[in-house]
C-alpha cells in the first residue's frame, strides 16, 4: 500500500509537533509517523519530572535552614523515596497528558501512524509495511540514552537507570552513582544526594555542567562536593563487586554501588532511519550536515529539527527548529522557496542549587577569538556577600559577564548563582538586543533583589572598557553592594 501526502513529519515530540504547527497553517495533506510513547522527552522522562524532584530535594535541604531562622523540630522530618517518585509521576503524566493529546487528537483524524519509519528512497519512507510518499519531510525523530552495551550485558538495565527508567522505580536503594555530570547528571546526583542516598558523581571532565571559565567552574565543584563526592578526570571503570554489587572506578577513587544513573548524553536517531537511502550522507558521527537557519539537509527536500541533528538538544531549540524546519517543509513540498530564519541567543541552564548557567558566547569560545584583557573583559559578582542571597541563606557562587572591551557589547556570560535562571533570560535578552555593559547599567533595579548581583557585574565590566565604550555620567551611578 502507497499513500502520497505534501509533508510527512518523522516524531510526534517536541519538534515534531511544533513544525506541525505550522505544517497544518499551509496544508490539510501531511501525515506524522512516531515511533515509542507519546508525550514529549521533556515532559515524560526530561525537564519537567526531574524539576519535580528538585522541588521535592531543594524543600528538604531547606530545612536544615530552619534553626538558624527560629524554627524548630526540623529533625523530625524524614523523605520517602516511594512516595517521593510517586508524587513525581502523577505531575509528569499531566504534564505529558497535554502533548500526547495532540498527538492522539492527529491519530484520531487518521495523520498519524505508530511505527518505525525507514527511508527507502529521496521521496519514500516505509512504516510498518505501507510506504508513505512525500514532496517533503520534516525529521523529528529524537534521541535516546546512551548506555554502553558492555555495560549492558553485565549488569542489566535494571541496574543501570537512565532518564526513561529512573522515575518509573518504584524506590532506589542506599548507594547510587551517577556517571557524567552534565546538565541531567548534576540536577539528579544533587537531587538524590539531598533525598538521603549516598550519591558518588563521575566525570571524565575537569569540568561540570559544561563550564568553560575556570573563575566559575572551580567555585561550582566546591559547592557540589560539599553535597556528594564529586570525581573529575578520569572515565568511569565498572565491574562486580565481591558482594555482586557494581563496583565503579575512576582514577585513583573507586566506590561499590546498588545501581547506576548513566547520564552520558543522548544519541540522535537518526541511525534508525537509513538515510544513506535518501541520498543523505552522514558525517564521522553518523549525522547528515544541515543548514541551521532552514533547517534543511543539502539541496534536498527534507528538514531536520530537535535532539535528532545532534546539536541543541534543548526543549526551546526544540521548537524554534521545528518551527522552521515545518514552514520551509510546507514551502518546499507547495515548490516555494525556503526562508531563513536567525537562530537565538544559546542558553542552558542546570537546575542544581544554586543554578549553573551560560548564556551567549562561553569564555572558552571568546578566548580563543577575542583575547582576554585586550578583545573581551570579565564582569564579576562573587555572591557570598550579596544582600538579598544572603537573606535566603542561599549567598554562594559567582557570577561572569564577558563584553567587548572596545564598545562594551554583551557577548555572554557563565554563572553559578542563586536563581541563575532568572539571571541567564536578562542576559540572553540583552544579548539579542545587542545591549552594551552602560545601557544595561542604566535600566532600574529594585532593592533588594539578587539582580543587584548583575548590576555588580556589570560595574565591574563598566571599569575595564576602553574609555571610548564609556558614557559620563554612568560610572558615577550608585549601586547597592
Amino acid at each position: 500500500m502507497t499513500r502520497k501526502v505534501e509533508v510527512c513529519i518523522i516524531g510526534a515530540g517536541s519538534a515534531g509537533l511544533y513544525s506541525l504547527g505550522q505544517v497544518s497553517r499551509h496544508t490539510v495533506d501531511f501525515m506524522m509517523v512516531n515511533a515509542g510513547p507519546l508525550g514529549t522527552t521533556c515532559a515524560r522522562v526530561g525537564c519537567m519530572p526531574s524539576k519535580v524532584l528538585i522541588q521535592a530535594a531543594e524543600d528538604i535541604a531547606h530545612s536544615g535552614h530552619f534553626t538558624r531562622e527560629g524554627i524548630h523540630g526540623a529533625e523530625k522530618l524524614s523523605v520517602s523515596i516511594p512516595e517521593v517518585l510517586a508524587h513525581v509521576r502523577k505531575m509528569r503524566d499531566g504534564f505529558a497528558s497535554g502533548p500526547a493529546g495532540k498527538a492522539e487528537k492527529i491519530a484520531g483524524h487518521g495523520k498519524l501512524i505508530k511505527g518505525e519509519a525507514r527511508f527507502v528512497a529521496p521521496d519514500a519512507i516505509e512504516v510498518n509495511g505501507e510506504r508513505i510518499e512525500a514532496d517533503a519531510f520534516v525529521i523529528a525523530a529524537g534521541s535516546r540514552p546512551i548506555v554502553p552495551q558492555a555495560w549492558i550485558d553485565e549488569f542489566g538495565e535494571e541496574n543501570l537507570l537512565t532518564t526513561d527508567t529512573l522515575f518509573e522505580q518504584e524506590d532506589l536503594p542506599k548507594d547510587m552513582a551517577v556517571l557524567g555530570l552534565g546538565a541531567i547528571g548534576l540536577e539528579m546526583g544533587q537531587a538524590l544526594a539531598r533525598l538521603g542516598i549516598n550519591v558518588t558523581g563521575v566525570d571524565m571532565m575537569e569540568t561540570i555542567a559544561g563550564l568553560s571559565d575556570d573563575g566559575v567552574s572551580y567555585p561550582a565543584i566546591s559547592l557540589m562536593r560539599e553535597e556528594f563526592p564529586v570525581w573529575l578526570g578520569a572515565p568511569a571503570e565498572l565491574s562486580r563487586a565481591e558482594d555482586g554489587r557494581i563496583q565503579v572506578k575512576a582514577g585513583d577513587n573507586e566506590t561499590v554501588v546498588d545501581k547506576v544513573l548513566v547520564a552520558l548524553g543522548r544519541r540522535p536517531n537518526i541511525d534508525r532511519l537509513n538515510l544513506e537511502a535518501a541520498g543523505v550522507a552522514l558525517d564521522e558521527r553518523g549525522l547528515p550536515e544541515f543548514d541551521r537557519q532552514t533547517m534543511r539537509i543539502g539541496e534536498t527536500s527534507l528538514f531536520i529539527a530537535g535532539d535528532v541533528n545532534g546539536e541543541r538538544q534543548l526543549l526551546h531549540e526544540a521548537a524554534d527548529e521545528g518551527r522552521i524546519a515545518g514552514w520551509n517543509a510546507a514551502m518546499t513540498a507547495q515548490g516555494k522557496p525556503v526562508r531563513r530564519f536567525r537562530r537565538k541567543v544559546p542558553m542552558g541552564i542546570v537546575f542544581c542549587d544554586p543554578n549553573i548557567a551560560s548564556v551567549g558566547q562561553t569564555f572558552q569560545a571568546l578566548d580563543a577569538t577575542l583575547g582576554e584583557d585586550e578583545g573581551f573583559v570579565v564582569g564579576e559578582r562573587d555572591f557570598s556577600t550579596q544582600a538579598r542571597a544572603r537573606v535566603m541563606m542561599n549567598n554562594r557562587g559567582v557570577l561572569h559577564i564577558y563584553a567587548r572591551k572596545s564598545d562594551g557589547l554583551i557577548l555572554g556570560a557563565e554563572m553559578c548563582v542563586p536563581r541563575g535562571e532568572h539571571f541567564a533570560h536578562e542576559l540572553a535578552w540583552a544579548i539579542e538586543k545587542g545591549m552594551t555593559v552602560a545601557e544595561m547599567i542604566a535600566l532600574p533595579y529594585y532593592h533588594p533583589v539578587v539582580e543587584e548581583g548583575l548590576q555588580n557585574a556589570l560595574h565591574d565590566a563598566y571599569h575595564q572598557l576602553d574609555d571610548t565604550a564609556k558614557v559620563d555620567g554612568i560610572a558615577d551611578v550608585p549601586f547597592a553592594e
